[in-house]
């Protein structure tokens, strides 16, 4: 209809300039602020749209999402419960009163990539039967001054509008990756596009009113906290700091449960040892996981998704795609004494921690060892670390047992030793006690860090050493075979050893 209206006004207007030209008026003047005016609103539209607001509302209309709950989200239930105590203030508007308590104005959910901060604002609005308008931060971000405090305006009211619209009491505004448009003002009296938008919405933000209707509520994402400017971290503008850290292993299992409810799976399928294999991976990745498993499952014309197609699932998120290398058959060599000797340390420090050991190129990776931890674990002692260090050196040692010398394939390998050296510096478990480095010398922090390789690369050739046999009679069966299981290779090196020994 306003199509029609449009070309209407048009035709009178054209109508009415040439009659004035037929009884000699002068229209000049007419067409020059015509033309002025036109030239202004074609400039203050936003990029790509018609009026400003109807950009915004066309914007939003399209990323109204298909609600879901907070059933839908799993590994989350810490973050869930807190989040959902905020969001009461929404919807317990009398209890609000009886203990004066202000509403919330916002809530900032931050976390690494993945974890599913935008599930868990779009399950918000569900759940407190609010509107929903989403927007990025990339979104307010334009090279003419003003646009993005403009558009920052129109999405706050654009929400009143359609909560009245909608007969809602509630509106949820949600901004994605937040930090674009509110990171820390530089302080050098430069006044940047990026500081007016953060100013106006700060701004929106003090005049949302307690006791307004419909209440508004922002919600933000972001995965760097440390970088948003202070104005908007503080009480009375995100009142609610909500943390969504990467699952734990229960956290992991009900995610794969939920993406496996459309899948067929095999009988023979654990999804509680992929959860213990899957150590450290957001949601996103269970649920890429999850995917390829069936895509794998899909190439090989398989009914249903076996055991090995989850295993290769897990190797391709965590690595990447197989990759069409040929190596020389004396680099696929050092390549499987490289791993051996990863794995071999694997099964001396931690008995049954092997999961699988291959050849097969992965993405930047010639070959590699998955381990299998059985339980997740944030915390580590001094020996716990060394273990671990010692299961990093075992490539390099290895290839200097067989080759004497090593090769670019530990470079990974040595980032994670000094990583852990590190770790144990800040945590008081070295020589050099508990410290602080701004007050110790880079000679002091070189030599314990030297000692402490030194000391694990040589306790690490000791027990190679001891297993010489192990690498010697597995090679064939490994460059043959291309890939170990952990069953497998433990079967093989506990019969080496026995012949050994016997």
């Amino acid at each position: 209809m306003s199509k029609y209206i449009k070309e209407i006004v048009i035709g009178i207007g054209v109508a009415a300039l040439l009659f004035l030209v037929y009884i000699g008026v002068n229209v000049l003047p007419f067409l020059t602020i015509a033309a002025f005016v036109g030239v202004f609103f074609y400039f203050s539209r936003p990029k790509g749209s018609g009026a400003m607001t109807a950009g915004v509302d066309r914007r939003t209309k399209a990323k109204v999402p298909t609600y879901l709950t907070f059933d839908d989200i799993g590994g989350q239930d810490r973050a869930k419960n807190e989040l959902k105590e905020a969001l009461d203030f929404l919807i317990k508007q009398e209890e609000i009163k009886k203990f004066g308590i202000r509403p919330l104005k916002g809530i900032l959910l931050e976390g690494p990539p993945g974890t599913g901060k935008t599930l868990m604002a779009k399950a918000a609005a569900q759940h407190t039967n609010s509107v929903f308008l989403s927007a990025s931060g990339s979104e307010f971000v334009e090279m003419y001054v003003g646009v993005g405090a403009s558009r920052i305006r129109d999405l706050f009211k654009d929400a009143r509008t359609r909560a009245q619209k909608e007969n809602k009491d509630s509106a949820i505004i949600f901004i994605d990756e937040i930090d674009v448009i509110g990171g820390k003002r530089d302080g050098g009296g430069q006044h940047r596009e990026y500081d007016q938008t953060l100013n106006q919405l700060l701004t929106e933000m003090d005049g949302i009113h307690t006791q307004e209707t419909p209440r508004i509520l922002l919600m933000a994402a972001t995965n760097r906290k440390e970088m948003l400017d202070s104005a908007l971290l503080r009480p009375g503008r995100f009142d609610r700091h909500i943390s969504v850290d990467l699952p734990d292993k229960k956290g992991r299992l009900h995610i794969l449960n939920l993406h496996a409810k459309n899948k067929p799976l095999a009988m023979n399928v654990d999804l509680e040892k992929v959860a213990e294999e899957s150590f450290n991976f957001s949601g996103a990745q269970l649920e890429s996981l999850m995917n390829e498993a069936a895509v794998y499952a899909m190439r090989e014309e398989s009914p249903y998704i076996e055991t090995r197609h989850m295993s290769a699932a897990v190797d391709k998120v965590m690595m990447g795609e197989r990759s069409d290398r040929e190596s020389s058959k004396a680099e696929r060599e050092r390549v499987a004494l490289h791993e051996l000797g990863h794995a071999i340390m694997a099964e001396v420090t931690t008995p049954g921690s092997v999961a699988q050991v291959s050849l097969r190129p992965r993405g930047q990776a010639l070959g590699y060892v998955r381990h299998n931890p059985s339980d997740d674990q944030y915390l580590y002692t001094k020996q716990e670390l060394e273990n671990r260090m010692m299961v990093a050196l075992g490539g390099a040692v290895a290839e200097e047992m067989f080759y004497g010398n090593r090769s670019t394939g530990s470079r990974n390998d040595f980032d994670q030793v000094l990583h852990m050296v590190k770790m144990m510096m800040d945590s008081g478990l070295t020589n050099l006690g508990i410290i602080d480095r701004d007050m110790v010398t880079k000679d002091e922090l070189m030599k314990e860090n030297q000692r402490i390789v030194e000391q694990q690369t040589s306790r690490t050739r000791e027990i190679l050493e001891r297993h010489r046999d192990v690498f010697q009679q597995s090679l064939s069966i490994l460059t043959k075979e291309e890939e170990l299981s952990g069953t497998e290779f433990r079967s093989l090196f506990k019969q080496i050893n026995q012949r050994t020994t016997a």
